[in-house]
């Protein structure tokens, strides 16, 4: 082919060639990323613990109470006991143990009128109070807003169980009330399971209240001391009387012929010497034989963990032979 024409056709076929042929595309900006506007959020509001009290009550907290005044000794003991003892603020004058319990504020006596000047100026989240706490000292504590929970009083081993388990939900130690009961069956059981089967069970009078030393006080059936002479292997004078709380004649005394008389009201005074001078008491068993014993009450009286120090405390005294 002519060169002449040669150049034309290829200078052709190459346009051709270029307009056929895909771009290349180009880069492009990604489009920038906006961050999702989240609405304002507040935190949760805690959920209130709801309890029923001894007098079939709801009583709300917020939380786990920790500022308490205490204002009954058994009340006191327990809290300490499951773990609370730094969350108490106040204490009635009566509750002197544990021995840190004496270092706590006192707001004095609860017998008469309630201090409760003394009360609100702790700042308490919670009063702890007790069946025996009268009804106007707990309306007198809700009027001036002062949150009150009324602690029955057990009237079994189970009942003070469930007290303890009980005090520690209030003040958030329920895994340390549930370690001290089972601290504490396990001693019940050490003395139980040695006193069960003993036939040969003294005969134990247990006095509370000997003012009129001829017509003393004692305590009958369904009453906590009743329950631990009969599990330390004894028997209860006392469980003969209709009344959880009542006083025996002398004659009636030296008729039943205790083998051991207990003296609850030791600290009040009254001594294993003036019990032996006694008009006709000289006759009664245990006088004779030297039976007659100061007793320390709060170990039987006050409704705590220390009833197992009493139940052991007992035992050893009814049943020597088994607790060597």
């Amino acid at each position: 082919m002519n060169k002449k024409f040669l150049l034309p056709v290829i200078l052709a076929i190459t346009i051709l060639i270029g307009a056929c042929a895909t771009p290349t595309a180009q880069p492009t900006a990604a489009a920038p990323t906006v961050a999702p506007t989240l609405a304002p959020t507040t935190a949760p509001s805690p959920t209130p613990l709801t309890f029923t009290d001894a007098l079939k009550r709801a009583v709300k907290l917020n939380k786990p109470a920790q500022r308490i005044v205490s204002i009954a000794p058994s009340n006191t003991e327990i809290l300490f006991a499951v773990g609370a003892g730094k969350q108490v603020v106040g204490r009635d004058d009566l509750s002197d143990y544990p021995a840190e319990a004496k270092n706590v504020a006192s707001i004095g006596s609860t017998f008469k009128k309630l201090n409760t000047e003394a009360v609100v100026a702790l700042k308490p989240d919670l009063v702890l109070a007790a069946s025996l706490t009268p009804a106007e000292q707990v309306k007198s504590l809700e009027d001036l807003g002062i949150v009150v929970y009324v602690l029955g009083n057990p009237k079994d081993l189970d009942g003070l169980y469930q007290n303890l388990i009980t005090v520690g939900q209030l003040t958030g130690h329920e895994d340390d009330a549930k370690k001290l009961n089972e601290n504490l069956k396990k001693r019940v059981s050490a003395v139980t399971d040695k006193t069960k089967s003993v036939t040969a069970k003294p005969k134990v009078f247990y006095e509370i209240d000997g003012s009129d030393p001829l017509k003393p006080w004692t305590t009958g059936p369904g009453t906590f001391i009743d329950t631990l002479i009969t599990m330390a292997g004894g028997q209860n004078v006392g469980a003969s009387l209709k009344d959880p709380f009542a006083q025996i004649s002398s004659e009636e005394l030296v008729k039943q012929n205790p083998d051991i008389i207990l003296l609850g009201d030791a600290k009040f005074g009254t001594t294993v010497e003036s019990v032996g001078k006694r008009a006709g008491w000289s006759a009664i068993a245990a006088v004779k034989t030297g039976k007659v014993l100061p007793f320390d009450d709060d170990l039987a009286s006050r409704p705590g963990p220390r009833l197992i120090d009493g139940l052991e405390a007992l035992a050893k005294v009814l049943q020597p032979e088994l607790f060597k």
